[in-house]
């Protein structure tokens, strides 16, 4: 699931991004307005569907999913109309990034409880593979295949992929059950609903972390092509740095999985957008590609810290009873910030803002959410230290 995720993610659209502008006759501000639109739509349907995740086992839930996502990769390869790309967005993004993801989580939040970071981590997996191999290979593949018929073979990869995870999961328990047997309470001893979770002001001292990496994380890779053009970089040779940044994501993910098993989320939630910050800042810089190497290294660090640390707090802070209309609320903001990076920064780029002046922008919001974390880490110690 997590690596099929891979075909609604913005770093895999975004290889098409060039191809995409030219065929439909977009310019920057364009492509990143229609991005957004589509992109919150499937922020809002998130909402409601992501809840499906407590009612419907995996095997079922994840088979209708990737089924549905290889049709949504048909449509984008032999749609003309510009009217109905958006549409087109929509959907991949909705199945790919919103759901793939959403349920590979929700399943590893709960069945596991002692090593739940562990597991987060390994499931993670997926989607590192990806990062790491469809970028460089995709680009390469640009210069001897149409790009539209690769989108026709991600569609057929996504239905060879069904009757694989259908075996994979012959033997997965029931969601209902595990939730009602060996469900996991949360901050004072109870299982909180998602209304409950939305009304305190826990949640939403997360908000910022959860908003800001997607968005300008989003930008960055959205806009990678024009972000070579305007270093004086090859696009295949800013994506050659790319796997660099994915073997951190690897090993970040790896470790954070572990220290959270080991000393719990509260003592790394502070510090693990650091690095994006400091990576941020050295792509504003970067007078060589070595530099931009540097920061998506330290970007796939933080990576690491998103992927494991944030899904492992819904859970440790509200249960894991209601873990997926919770968590479906979170990936909606996430879709959300998603939606705005690529369409923010495509229109001040349109506006003559410098895509590299944003980026010392961006890296002041990771620097603000980084202290809206502190109030949580104090916040939630607090209210440990009430319950009876």
């Amino acid at each position: 699931m997590s690596l099929m995720s891979c075909f609604g993610q913005t770093f895999f659209i975004a290889i098409f991004g060039g191809e995409i502008r030219q065929a439909y006759g977009l310019t920057n501000g364009d492509w990143g307005v229609l991005y957004m639109i589509g992109t919150a739509s499937s922020a809002v349907v998130m909402v409601f569907a992501g809840g499906l995740a407590d009612r419907f086992r995996v095997r079922s839930l994840g088979l209708m999913v990737i089924g549905a996502l290889g049709l949504a990769c048909l449509a984008m390869a032999v749609n003309t109309a510009a009217s109905l790309l958006v549409l087109v967005i929509f959907a991949l993004r909705f199945l790919g990034q919103g759901m793939a993801s959403h349920v590979s989580v929700v399943a590893m939040s709960r069945w596991f409880i002692a090593a739940r970071g562990r597991a987060l981590a390994v499931a993670s997996l997926g989607f590192m593979l990806g990062e790491a191999v469809f970028p460089l290979t995709l680009v390469w593949l640009k210069g001897f295949v149409d790009w539209r018929s690769l989108w026709l073979v991600f569609g057929v990869l996504c239905f060879a992929m069904m009757p694989v995870l259908y075996r994979l999961l012959r033997l997965e328990r029931t969601p209902q059950n595990v939730a009602n047997t060996q469900s996991a309470t949360g901050l004072q001893g109870r299982h909180w609903t998602r209304m409950q979770a939305l009304r305190h002001p826990l949640f939403w001292g997360m908000v910022p972390a959860v908003i800001t990496v997607p968005a300008f994380g989003t930008a960055f890779w959205f806009h990678q092509v024009h972000f070579a053009e305007i270093k004086g970089w090859e696009h295949l040779a800013l994506v050659a740095v790319f796997p660099l940044g994915t073997m951190a994501l690897a090993l970040s993910t790896v470790a954070f999985g572990w220290a959270i098993d080991r000393f719990g989320v509260l003592r790394l939630l502070p510090f693990y957008l650091i690095p994006y910050t400091l990576g941020f800042v050295l792509n504003w810089y970067a007078p060589g590609l070595a530099w931009t190497a540097i920061a998506v290294i330290l970007m796939g660090i933080t990576g690491g810290g998103q992927a494991t640390l944030i899904a492992a707090c819904w859970s440790e802070f509200y249960g894991t009873r209601h873990i997926g209309a919770i968590k479906s609320a979170a990936a909606a903001v996430m879709v959300l910030g998603s939606a705005i990076g690529p369409g923010l920064s495509g229109m001040l780029i349109d506006a003559g803002v410098g895509f590299e002046v944003q980026q010392l922008i961006y890296a002041v919001t990771f620097a603000l959410a980084a202290l809206a974390l502190f109030w949580v880490t104090i916040k939630v110690k607090s209210m440990s230290a009430a319950a009876p």
